[in-house]
């Protein structure tokens, strides 16, 4: 009787040290729900603004490409994402992608469609459980100036009435 209390104390341990343990693994890995700081995010472009560019010019140049990640691409042509070589894309094109990507710290790369594309951008960061509460922080570049602009993401973060998105200019034509 003594040897069961025992393997049952031994077992609770076991399960509320497991509990414990994942929980903190949780909170280590799920990303933090606070976008990342104006400053740090204009120091990576600055930093890699390089990649930023080529990232640019590349999206321009596939005009039948709308959205790449290491998911996949989705092109005007494919049906959802699609994992080169499938989906129009070469292979090493895709990697060059990826790359620039790994690079630039960003999740994904996308432009919008039509011949002449308007904006070519790249996720930056994302947070929120979706609906009305999911944020995104990209970094842009446009081909004509929007209108709706804030002096400071950070300041713009503070108020809890803000409307949704807005840019800050950073560079010329490039822009959070």
């Amino acid at each position: 009787m003594s040897q069961l209390r025992i393997s049952v104390k031994r077992i609770v341990v076991m399960f509320v040290s497991f509990v414990a343990g994942a929980l903190g693994l949780f909170v280590y890995v799920l990303p933090s729900n606070k976008p990342p700081r104006e400053k740090k995010l204009i120091e990576n472009f600055y930093e890699h603004r390089a990649a930023y560019e080529r990232l640019r010019d590349m999206l321009q140049e596939d005009k039948q490409l709308l959205r790449v990640a290491s998911s996949g691409v989705e092109t005007t042509n494919s049906v959802g994402i699609r994992k080169p070589p499938e989906g129009g894309l070469p292979i090493n094109r895709y990697n060059e992608y990826l790359a620039l990507l790994r690079e630039t710290g960003a999740k994904s790369a996308f432009r919008s469609m039509g011949e002449r594309s308007e904006y070519a951008g790249v996720l930056l960061w994302g947070g929120g459980w979706g609906g009305g509460n999911t944020r995104h922080v990209g970094l842009y570049w446009m081909g004509r100036k929007p209108a709706n602009q804030v002096d400071s993401l950070d300041v713009y973060y503070r108020n809890p009435a803000r409307p949704r998105g807005v840019f800050r200019q950073i560079d010329g034509s490039w822009y959070l």
